[in-house]
């Protein structure tokens, strides 16, 4: 079998570029197996730890002699040339050069957070010699828990770096967050985000701090200081538009010259939107209100992208643009679909457009690739989106309220899988078995 440095990629960042697995590390290879349902003979399948997944005629390997055919470009890639939107993942975990087969695929950037982490470490061994060595030099288990998070994220960034270079700081990310627990504290979210960004030292972190309100004030203060961030757990559209005044204040205070180098992404959750919206609906029961099932999230979205363009237009984009300044792109997470009924692209689909990121789980990506449509709509039916906006509110629907619960949701949501983790740490911690020398 060809290992992952054999792989042959005409025309990718990767062609010139040997990646060494570690001895035991799993190997890449593409099946022409239709192991699918749907799946037509000759349709590849790429195998790593993070799963199967599905995907478009894309890449074989090659021999040993690293001999192999070029690849067909995927709809990830479509998606990016033809329509400006980048395709990111919504996983991380060890170890980290599964990512390659998918960088090749066509996605460009990464995202994690305290739940991806928890799956990660809590269910891999790939973890446990790195965490017995930290243990046994003393560390306590929080310390312990950021350095397996930390190493990850520079492994990471130095896979997307090719990337984050070719398009001079446009994309290539890999996103860390803040600990969960300080959600509601401005200054040591600050003093955390900055504490990160030193450690991990790559020009293509991003570093995570939430939407919530105690966090706007970090968000702006932690731009004005020259770190790029990823805005997350943003559910409303009056939120969003106090991200983004965070961004524009935080350049506009940076003091700098030149503030290309100064980048952000605003992740506007959607699904999850739809989940808590379903029920409300499902109790106020009227016809009207039953239509409206699964039309909430990507109704809000496309409002919060025509906000998008708004804010970044005019007098005071311009003279930020003058500096070097790029825009806060709007980033659609929680894109996975959760209620099974729905297509499986519901919340890909129909949000894509120029100057976006859409990151997304296994389940999402595989889906997109092996059927996904590329093609502008996150601005096709404005004037539907606003209609049914209105129509969800007409029968009941507080948005504000959903904007906040979902934000209390998901923030307790991270401190529960943080606070899992460094409880699974702990007994881990207490089990292992000293090296032998």
């Amino acid at each position: 079998m060809a290992s992952v440095s054999k792989l042959s990629i005409s025309g990718s960042p990767f062609a010139a570029a040997e990646f060494k697995p570690r001895a035991g590390s799993p190997m890449f290879c593409v099946a022409v197996r239709p192991l699918t349902k749907g799946a037509a003979f000759g349709t590849p399948l790429l195998f790593s730890k993070m799963g199967v997944r599905l995907v478009t005629p894309s890449f074989i390997c090659s021999n040993d002699h690293g001999n192999g055919s070029s690849y067909k470009k995927t709809t990830l890639h479509q998606l990016y040339d033809k329509e400006g939107q980048s395709p990111w993942y919504d996983n991380l975990c060890r170890p980290v050069t599964d990512l390659i087969p998918l960088i090749q695929s066509g996605v460009r950037g990464v995202t994690s957070n305290p739940a991806i982490f928890q799956k990660a470490i809590s269910t891999s061994s790939a973890y446990n010699d790195q965490f017995r060595e930290l243990v046994q030099s003393g560390k306590d288990i929080e310390s312990a828990y950021w350095e397996l998070v930390v190493k990850d994220i520079k492994d990471a960034c130095k896979l997307f770096e090719p990337i984050y270079n070719e398009t001079d700081g446009g994309d290539g990310y890999v996103s860390v967050e803040v600990s969960p627990r300080l959600a509601h504290d401005t200054e040591n979210t600050i003093e955390a985000a900055k504490w990160l960004h030193k450690w991990v030292n790559r020009p293509n972190v991003y570093i995570k701090i939430p939407a919530s309100i105690p966090c706007i004030p970090s968000i702006k203060e932690v731009i004005t200081q020259g770190i790029s961030v990823n805005v997350t757990l943003i559910f409303s559209l009056a939120r969003y538009e106090a991200v983004i005044d965070a961004y524009l204040d935080g350049l506009e205070a940076s003091g700098l010259s030149d503030l290309s180098r100064v980048t952000s992404v605003a992740s506007f959750f959607v699904s999850r939107v739809d989940t808590l919206v379903d029920k409300m609906l499902e109790t106020i029961l009227t016809p009207e209100a039953l239509d409206l099932r699964g039309k909430a999230a990507n109704a809000q979205a496309a409002l919060a992208y025509q906000l998008y363009q708004k804010k970044f237009s005019g007098p005071r984009w311009e003279a930020l643009v003058k500096k070097g300044a790029k825009k806060q792109r709007l980033l659609w997470a929680s894109t996975s679909v959760k209620n099974p009924a729905y297509p499986d692209t519901l919340y890909v689909a129909p949000l894509i457009g120029p100057d976006t990121v859409s990151t997304m789980p296994d389940q999402a990506l595989q889906a997109f690739l092996d059927h996904g449509t590329v093609e502008r709509t996150i601005d096709s039916s404005v004037s539907e989106a606003e209609g049914i906006y209105n129509a969800l509110e007409k029968v009941g629907i507080d948005w504000s309220f959903v904007g906040s619960q979902l934000e209390l949701e998901g923030v307790e949501s991270f401190k529960k899988s943080f606070d899992s983790l460094l409880d699974s740490l702990q007994v881990k911690a207490a089990s292992l078995k000293p090296i032998s020398l």
